[in-house]
């Protein structure tokens, strides 16, 4: 048996900088769309969450 520990594998990122741009780009192109529903704010709130990780 072996005394040695293993860490585990670092964690890559899923989405690039770019990524975040596009999506941030295609969730404001929506909430133009969905302006008059009432999940529009949820929306709003996702773009800004958004933009604070690119």
């Amino acid at each position: 048996m072996s005394d040695t520990t293993t860490e585990p594998a670092r964690s890559r990122a899923v989405f690039s900088t770019e990524d975040f741009e596009l999506m941030k780009e295609a969730v404001a192109d929506y909430i133009k769309k969905i302006q008059d529903d009432p999940r529009s704010s949820k929306f709003v709130n996702l773009y800004h969450r958004l933009g604070r990780l690119s």
